[in-house]
């Protein structure tokens, strides 16, 4: 668990008369090394964190349907950059003001959050499927990856990182935390996406159709997985039962 593991990196900040300034000449010669260390292990485990968090079956499934249609390895490249840019923008939004007024999400909301992007899902996967000239112009808009990556940006285990924010007693090392986890996404974004478009271009050089089918295929898993993501949320975890028991992911 992301709780568990961070709490053993807690570190605690005596009072200070300057906000952010930590009075080292009242502790020992070793406060700075362990402050030094706690805080960079810190900031690396956010950085893997936001690289692992971009291999969520959510975000896969969703890249995929833009991806199955790239040409290139840098178009699809670039797909993934914008998509963890849009993510890290809402992530530095979101966190920054829930650093900043202590604000917790509540049970509800987290779950809107995920039921928005199951719509998402389906309306990406009903637009792969039709096909034709207007929706392969949607999908090739750079916008595209960046309003998926911004939705996705405050859904699932994105919401799990913020809710780890309380457990670093430092606003501005939970900043650079929440920095550390966006760049981290970006980067693992564009590993993902580069690692789909290989076999589709692929493919696509040696078979006729093969970029055809891929879509489609692309196009039907995001369908269904938004669905079975809809169905959870509603109803396993009680959005539309009155009864919302959120654990985000």
């Amino acid at each position: 668990m992301l709780v568990a593991a961070t709490s053993q990196f807690r570190v605690h900040f005596p009072e200070t008369t300057v906000a952010g300034a930590l009075p080292f000449d009242r502790f020992p010669a070793l406060s700075l090394p362990r402050f030094v260390l706690a805080s960079i292990g810190i900031l690396v485990i956010g950085f893997l964190l936001g690289m692992r968090h971009a291999t969520d079956a959510d975000h896969v499934v969703a890249v995929t349907t833009i991806v199955s249609r790239q040409a290139s390895l840098s178009r699809a490249a670039l797909i993934g950059a914008l998509w963890g840019l849009g993510h890290t923008l809402t992530l530095l939004g979101v966190g920054g003001a829930m650093i900043l007024f202590k604000l917790v999400m509540p049970p509800w909301l987290g779950l809107s959050l995920e039921l928005l992007v199951a719509v998402m899902l389906v309306v990406l996967g009903i637009v792969s499927v039709i096909g034709g000239d207007r929706s392969h112009r949607v999908l090739e808009s750079n916008s595209r990856p960046l309003i998926v990556g911004t939705i996705h940006g405050m859904a699932g285990s994105a919401a799990f990182t913020l809710l780890a924010l309380p457990l670093i007693a430092s606003p501005m090392l939970a900043a650079g935390y929440l920095l550390l986890f966006g760049v981290g996404t970006i980067a693992g974004m564009v590993v993902v996406t580069t690692a789909v478009a290989v076999p589709s271009l692929f493919a696509a050089s040696r078979m006729d159709g093969a970029r055809r089918a891929l879509r489609l295929t692309a196009g039907c898993a995001s369908i269904a997985f938004g669905l079975y993501l809809a169905h959870r949320i509603g109803f396993v975890d009680g959005l539309f039962t009155g009864a919302p028991q959120w654990t985000p992911r």
